[in-house]
C-alpha cells in the first residue's frame, strides 16, 4: 500500500473522490518473498513448542529454564517458508533462509523485520499492549526495491498481550486469534480444509478482542 489520502491519489476527478473516501487506496505491484519474516520477542505459540523439544528455535539455541510467555533478551528473527495455499508453512533457520534469497536480501529483510518490531513494540507498550510475535512479509518492486507488503502488526499476524497481569510461566490473555486457535485445538481439527464453521460466540468474542486492541494501540473508537 502506497496511501490512503485522496490528495494523493494520481489524477482522481473530484466527484469521484467523494465516492471513495474512506474505502480506496493506491497499491504498487511486488513480487512476493517466499519467506515468512517473524520476529519473536516473547516465548510462545510455537517457539514455546520447540524450546520445549529442542532448547532452540530456528536454529537459535536459548537458555535453560525458560517459561512459557517469557521475554527473550533480545528479538528473534525466525523465519519460516511461505506455502501455497491449504500447506503449512515450515519454520526454517536463518541460513536456509540464505540459501533460498541469497545473503544481501535475507539480511535486509531480517534487520527490517527486528527493527520495525522494535519501533512498534515501544509504541504499543505505552497503550498498554505487549507485541510477542509478528509476522512481516516483503516483496521486490519492479526495480528491485524491497517492499513491506501484505499486512502488518494485526491481530491476524501478531500476538497482543494486554500489559497489565502479564506473568511468564503459562498462557497470556490475548487479542488476537489465538482464541480461534485455541477453539479449532478443543475441537481437534486435523487442519486439513476444509475448516470448520465457527460457533456464533467464538466469532463474536474474536471481534470483540479485534475491536478493543484497535481502540488501546490507536485511542480511537473503531466505526463498523
Amino acid at each position: 500500500m502506497v496511501t490512503t489520502q485522496l490528495e494523493k491519489f494520481p489524477g482522481l476527478p473530484q466527484p469521484i473522490a467523494k465516492l471513495l473516501a474512506g474505502r480506496a487506496m493506491v497499491v504498487k505491484k511486488a513480487k512476493p518473498l517466499p519467506v515468512e519474516c517473524i520476529v519473536r520477542g516473547y516465548l510462545s505459540g510455537s517457539s514455546w513448542n520447540d524450546y520445549q523439544e529442542k532448547g532452540s528455535i530456528s536454529g537459535i539455541a536459548l537458555p535453560p529454564g525458560l517459561k512459557e510467555s517469557a521475554k527473550l533478551e533480545i528479538p528473534l528473527f525466525t523465519p519460516s517458508t511461505k506455502a501455497e495455499v491449504g500447506n503449512h508453512d515450515e519454520n526454517i533457520d536463518f541460513s536456509a533462509t540464505v540459501k533460498i534469497l541469497g545473503k544481501e536480501l535475507a539480511e535486509e529483510i531480517r534487520s527490517v523485520s527486528i527493527r520495525v518490531y522494535q519501533q512498534a513494540t515501544a509504541l504499543a507498550e505505552k497503550r498498554g499492549i505487549l507485541i510477542a510475535d509478528t509476522k512481516f512479509e516483503f516483496g521486490l518492486d519492479e526495480d528491485g526495491k524491497v517492499l513491506l507488503i501484505d499486512e502488518a502488526l494485526t491481530p491476524d499476524s501478531s500476538r497482543f498481550w494486554p500489559l497489565e497481569g502479564y506473568t511468564p510461566g503459562g498462557p497470556q490473555k490475548s487479542f488476537d486469534k489465538q482464541f480461534v486457535r485455541d477453539y479449532l485445538l478443543s475441537i481437534r481439527w486435523d487442519k486439513k480444509p476444509p475448516a470448520p464453521n465457527l460457533p456464533e460466540d467464538v466469532v463474536r468474542k474474536t471481534s470483540e478482542k479485534y475491536i478493543e486492541v484497535y481502540q488501546r494501540l490507536t485511542g480511537k473508537a473503531l466505526a463498523i
